[in-house]
């Protein structure tokens, strides 16, 4: 019917409709308002959060760089209360297990990797922590146990170093025919070539027999004879 309305009824109309429903347009408006503010606060909140994490975490870093581990904990432990949920937390857990293992001390570092793999929200440090604590494991003489840390993860895109850390595994239960075939599971499937790893051609190498090939060495000149 609007289209045989007169220009003066339809704007007549128009003036009513806005009369009855302009309160809540008007309130309408308010909330959206109020809503793009506090979306915006959180935001903001969220990046001063995690800038201050990192800052934290760069201070962990810092210290174990220059030898300086209670500065290093101190930091690492202010930064696991003040910001637990933070990806940061994981990361300065990592860094902690390396300089444990780097020390021999393989306990701590199976302590710290354990706890990123059970507690981290990012799938990938997950799978980081677990490949890992596979490698702690093999040193501390507990080959099955870091078989089952391996079965308990999906590789995903780990899968070159996910079988080569299995091969390990089998190698250190002495069973040499599988630990060969998770070394070329691990080469054959880096179609990318993304994993870098010579110790791995030295690996499957030693299991088969086959020497690394030598640089061929320059043709020696003609002798006077053979002129």
């Amino acid at each position: 019917m609007e289209e045989y309305l007169s220009e003066k009824e339809q704007w007549e109309a128009v003036k009513a409709w806005v009369r009855e429903n302009g309160l809540w347009i008007v309130a309408g408006v308010a909330v959206g308002a109020a809503g793009l503010g506090a979306w915006n606060w959180y935001h903001g909140h969220v990046d001063e959060i995690g800038s201050q994490a990192s800052a934290k975490y760069n201070q962990v870093l810092d210290a174990f760089a220059h030898d300086d581990r209670t500065h290093a904990f101190v930091a690492l432990g202010e930064l696991e209360r003040e910001y637990s949920s933070s990806p940061y937390v994981d990361q300065g857990k990592l860094a902690a297990a390396r300089v444990y293992v780097e020390s021999s001390e393989l306990d701590k570092a199976a302590k710290e990797l354990q706890d990123v793999a059970q507690h981290s929200r990012d799938t990938e440090l997950v799978i980081v922590a677990k490949l890992r604590l596979a490698r702690v494991q093999i040193a501390q003489h507990k080959a099955d146990d870091a078989l089952a840390t391996l079965n308990s993860l999906e590789p995903g895109a780990f899968g070159p170093r996910y079988h080569e850390v299995r091969g390990d595994a089998y190698y250190a239960k002495g069973d040499k025919a599988q630990a060969l075939k998770e070394y070329l599971s691990a080469k054959v499937g880096d179609l990318e070539q993304t994993f870098d790893d010579p110790d791995l051609e030295l690996k499957i190498s030693d299991l088969t027999g086959d020497k690394p090939a030598e640089p061929k060495q320059p043709a020696a000149p003609p002798t006077a004879a053979a002129k």
